[in-house]
């Protein structure tokens, strides 16, 4: 009877978990492995005029935060929280 609220606690831990995996996979932040970075760093960068820079902070910022924003550079920054939150040393956005 004394197990009894801990398993609970366990069945309910597990339904969250799977909850919120599902939810992760549907809005894009299912984490990457490194060898996802450079195709989608490819398309990030395809329309900035600087495509060689964006490539670099893009795939540094990929390597360490296992995240790349879906659209364009600049867009939808918000689907990677460490991607977004990455600033400069002026406080700008540090990954395109």
């Amino acid at each position: 009877m004394a197990g009894r609220p801990y398993s609970i606690l366990i069945i309910l831990s597990l339904l969250l978990m799977v909850t919120f995996s599902d939810v992760t996979k549907v809005y894009g932040l299912a984490q990457l492995r490194p060898s996802d970075c450079n195709p989608k760093c490819i398309y990030r960068c395809s329309a900035k005029g600087h495509k060689k820079r964006c490539m670099f902070y893009c795939q540094r910022c990929c390597a360490k935060c296992l995240c790349v924003p879906p659209g364009l550079d600049g867009n939808n920054r918000q689907v990677c929280p460490c991607y977004n939150n990455w600033k400069t040393r002026s406080g700008g956005h540090k990954c395109p």
